[in-house]
Order: C-alpha cells, then sequence, then structure tokens
C-alpha cells in the first residue's frame, strides 16, 4: 500500500499538481506524523519515508540508474522500440529481499508504457514499442524494492513521414 502512495505522489509531483499542504516541521514528530517515540516502538514502514526516500533519483549510480536505449531521431506515428535496463555499469539484481518493482516510460511528463517485474523470475530489462507526435524527452524511472525511484532521461526529435 505505502508504495503505491508513493507512485500517486511521484506521478502527482511530475504533472505539478499539488497534493495536501504540509504541515510545519515538529521536532516531536517523527517522518509518520506520530511522536517520534512512538514511530520507532511501532517498527513500521513509515519510518523508511524520508524526504530522500520520496525523492526521485537522477544522479549516476552504477546499478540503479536506468539505461535508455532509442533512436535519436523518429517519423512521426512510426513505431520503435524503447529499451531500458535497471543499472549503467551492473544489471539490478533480482532477488526476492532486493528486485526492481517497475519501469516506466514518460514522453516529457506523460507516462506512457510500465511494466511491473516480479522478483526472481523477472530480470530489469524491458523493451517498449512506441509511436510519437512530437519529440521531446524521454524518461524512464524505475524503483527498486528498497529505496526512492531512479530517473534517467534522452532527447527525441520527430520528424514528419
Amino acid at each position: 500500500m505505502e508504495a503505491r502512495i508513493l507512485v500517486l505522489v511521484v506521478m502527482l509531483a511530475l504533472i505539478g499538481c499539488e497534493t495536501a499542504p504540509q504541515k510545519a516541521a515538529d521536532p516531536m514528530q517523527g517522518g509518520s506524523g506520530m511522536p517520534t517515540q512512538v514511530a520507532a516502538a511501532s517498527g513500521g514502514q513509515e519510518d523508511q519515508f524520508t524526504p530522500e526516500f520520496n525523492a526521485i533519483r537522477s544522479t549516476l549510480d552504477p546499478k540503479h540508474t536506468p539505461k535508455i536505449t532509442a533512436p535519436e531521431t523518429v517519423k512521426r506515428g512510426e513505431w520503435f522500440d524503447v529499451t531500458v535496463i535497471v543499472g549503467i555499469g551492473a544489471r539490478h539484481t533480482s532477488l526476492s529481499e532486493h528486485f526492481v518493482r517497475y519501469i516506466a516510460l514518460y514522453k516529457d511528463s506523460t507516462e506512457i508504457a510500465r511494466a511491473y517485474l516480479h522478483p526472481v523470475y523477472s530480470s530489469p530489462k524491458v523493451t517498449f514499442t512506441i509511436a510519437l507526435d512530437e519529440g521531446g524527452m524521454l524518461r524512464a524511472i524505475e524503483e527498486p524494492s528498497h529505496s526512492a525511484a531512479w530517473e534517467a532521461s534522452q532527447k527525441i526529435t520527430v520528424t514528419p513521414k
């Protein structure tokens, strides 16, 4: 459930919508809105959701940064493949305790494809076949099971047929 909420918050942030106003920070409050002592005692996942967890990471990381393989220029309306592999230096693991939950593909801020992955049985590599009407920025976002999502982007030009 927490992952669904995180995905919703990330999607709202990407499309520029505002979520509910944030309350001022209270030194007696943990990240969950509960007093620090109660949050620590509960041992729930809410303790993991720090601002760093909720932010999409775009820094380079050999194991987490998605690698986009797509043409730089395509013809308007024609199908082409976009392959996304998680890990620019080494492929991300796919273990039951540490795996990639999903890989999503955006054109600018619009999500155009998403693949959910299963631990152990799914490799963190997907190929989407898409067509575009206009150029922009292709963005790949992947979310591992243990941290915030990671993002990479690549400019794409669309020419007339």
